[in-house]
């Protein structure tokens, strides 16, 4: 096959130093640590455990895009996307003879390559980023497991039966192997802190305000689960109208999570906003400890679908905003934003807390 010789020998702009051997670094995605099964020497291993490689990791993606200063391309937001999900980190000397194999391995867990001429390649040796030559080359992709690809597939296809296009490059959100999900007494704990904070909001709203202190008495434990902002919005007695807005479209959040908590049979469409009675109701019947120490998880695979079937509609629904068009299929933005929000903290999206979590599309 010769993928990668062929790749090396075809850019004269950019010709590897023509030694025997090379000093090649791997970025898995994958959960699992998966060595080099090709024949090499491997020079060092890191993980997420290892807390210099989320350093290293920030320093590559500053270097990859100079810090800010060059324009975003999709290949460029796409490599970012993949070094901010590295999992695993490999270092290894390996011959020419062996940069096939180093493709085959490369495929299986999900890898980009950083090469000695300091590129950043796709596992077939196309250039993905080329910060000396100022060169891509236009066949490179960055890889994603086939579940993922699948899934963006199957959800495109679902959309546009419904009248909503979504562009074919839209990368693929992320996979079964690379996902690493919060446990489910975490998003018991979050759900109870949401829910006090959204009906702290829409009390504000109505001009019937609950005081912090009787919502304290009726679920103590909610307030051992908020975040610095939800504090900060309890105990301000006056806050702005857009901060009691904010707060209280945390109702759609709340009705993500409580859906991925196995509380609700369905998520429902998100053209118009969710049943907060319901959504209350589910909070109220059950017990704090009951949500945090009783609920369980959805399968894995339901919670992908439902991530990318979301991110998918909110590139969408921005993309008709950006053209100044109205949302197609009657999508509410902000419904799409809140459960964006609450799906990508349930995935531990860029390792953000809640308070940081982005909603990129």
């Amino acid at each position: 096959m010769l993928v990668y010789h062929e790749k090396l020998l075809s850019r004269s702009a950019n010709t590897l130093p023509l030694f025997s051997s090379m000093i090649v670094t791997a970025y898995s995605t994958l959960r699992q640590d998966s060595q080099p099964d090709f024949p090499c020497e491997i020079l060092e291993t890191k993980s997420r455990q290892n807390s210099d490689l989320v350093g290293h990791l920030n320093s590559v993606m500053g270097w990859a895009c100079d810090f800010g200063k060059l324009e975003m391309t999709q290949t460029l937001f796409a490599v970012l996307q993949h070094l901010e999900r590295t999992r695993n980190w490999y270092q290894f000397d390996v011959m020419r003879d062996d940069l096939d194999a180093m493709t085959a391995w490369g495929i299986k867990t999900n890898s980009i390559f950083g090469m000695p001429d300091r590129s950043l390649r796709d596992p077939k040796g196309a250039v993905l980023v080329d910060r000396e030559n100022d060169s891509v080359d236009e066949e490179a992709r960055v890889p994603h497991p086939i579940d993922a690809v699948e899934r963006s597939i199957a959800n495109r296809k679902l959309l546009a039966d419904r009248g909503i296009d979504v562009m074919e490059d839209l990368p693929p959100s992320i996979g079964e192997d690379e996902v690493i999900l919060r446990s489910a007494d975490e998003v018991g704990w979050r759900t109870l802190a949401l829910f006090i904070v959204a009906v702290r909001a829409e009390s504000l709203a109505s001009g019937n305000p609950i005081a912090s202190e009787q919502l304290r008495s009726k679920s103590p434990m909610s307030f051992e689960a908020l975040t610095p902002s939800e504090q900060a919005f309890l105990e301000n007695d006056g806050p702005d109208q857009q901060t009691v807005v904010n707060f209280a479209w945390r109702y759609e959040a709340l009705y993500a999570l409580q859906w991925a908590l196995g509380l609700h049979a369905e998520l429902k469409s998100p053209t118009e906003i969710c049943d907060v009675p319901a959504v209350a109701e589910t909070m109220v019947d059950r017990s704090d400890r009951e949500l945090v120490t009783e609920t369980r998880l959805r399968p894995v695979d339901e919670l992908l679908d439902a991530l990318d079937l979301n991110y998918q509609m909110l590139w969408a629904a921005r993309q008709a905003k950006t053209q100044g068009r109205e949302t197609p299929a009657g999508l509410d933005g902000g419904v799409l934003v809140e459960r964006q929000h609450a799906l990508n903290w349930l995935i531990c999206f860029a390792g953000a807390d809640w308070d940081d979590v982005d909603t990129p599309s």
